[in-house]
């Protein structure tokens, strides 16, 4: 299924065609649910239906109603949690005053949902594996907004005008993903539970480094390279 197929099929039911009811819309969120907790806990590959349905409390023919295999529904959730985490970041950005305040809201609302979703890191690792075309939509769909918030920084002189938008979009939310799993995913508490939130100062040290890449900085774009700058 192409990135246009998934986006197409998000809120559509296979079985008859149509746009979901509420009713239906709320079946198929419980299913979602579901499925999140069955692909984290037991990878795709031992995942099934009837466990997704068991855990969904809905019947074997219900989940035909609104996917059509294992696949289908592993890609909605993939599309589903990557619509839930860009929200929880634009609504942590919403009330900053400059772009590197946007940078620590953004990244503060994307750990919460991490914290809260921990499956978000297996289910997008899988799939890798299990369905690349939904690998690239969900990555691509969080670097878009990102770049375009980048440019606009840039317009307005509040971040460094040499920086590439693009290569400066996928660095940070590269970052931020491999941040959070080695501090917030891979840590435990004093009772061996994983943590509910990174550690303050692991977070600032990240934004410190963020401020640094982004920081204004005076045209050098006349300097020769053989001459090297201060150090």
């Amino acid at each position: 299924m192409d990135t246009e197929q998934l986006t197409q099929t998000e809120n559509v039911s296979p079985a008859t065609g149509r746009p979901l009811t509420k009713r239906g819309e709320a079946t198929r969120r419980r299913l979602l649910e579901a499925a999140e907790h069955v692909f984290a806990d037991q990878g795709y590959h031992e995942a099934s239906i009837v466990k997704i349905t068991e855990r969904a409390g809905v019947g074997l023919g219900t989940f035909y109603l609104y996917f059509d295999s294992k696949k289908t529904v592993f890609e909605a959730l993939v599309v589903d949690l990557n619509q839930r985490v860009r929200h929880s970041m634009a609504e942590a950005m919403a009330e900053a005053g400059s772009r590197l305040e946007a940078e620590r809201a953004g990244f503060a609302g994307f750990f919460r949902f991490t914290a809260a979703h921990p499956a978000l890191y297996r289910v997008v690792r899988e799939a890798e594996f299990v369905s690349p075309d939904t690998l690239r939509l969900h990555y691509g769909r969080i670097v878009e907004g990102y770049e375009q918030g980048l440019r606009r920084a840039q317009q307005a002189g509040e971040i460094d005008a040499a920086l590439d938008p693009e290569i400066a979009a996928w660095a940070l939310m590269g970052m931020g993903e491999l941040i959070g799993m080695r501090f917030l995913l891979w840590e435990r508490d004093e009772t061996g539970e994983v943590l509910d939130r990174i550690a303050p100062d692991v977070f600032d040290a990240m934004m410190r480094f963020i401020h640094n890449a982004l920081a204004v900085r005076e045209d050098t774009s006349e300097q020769d390279p053989a001459e090297g700058g201060d150090r």
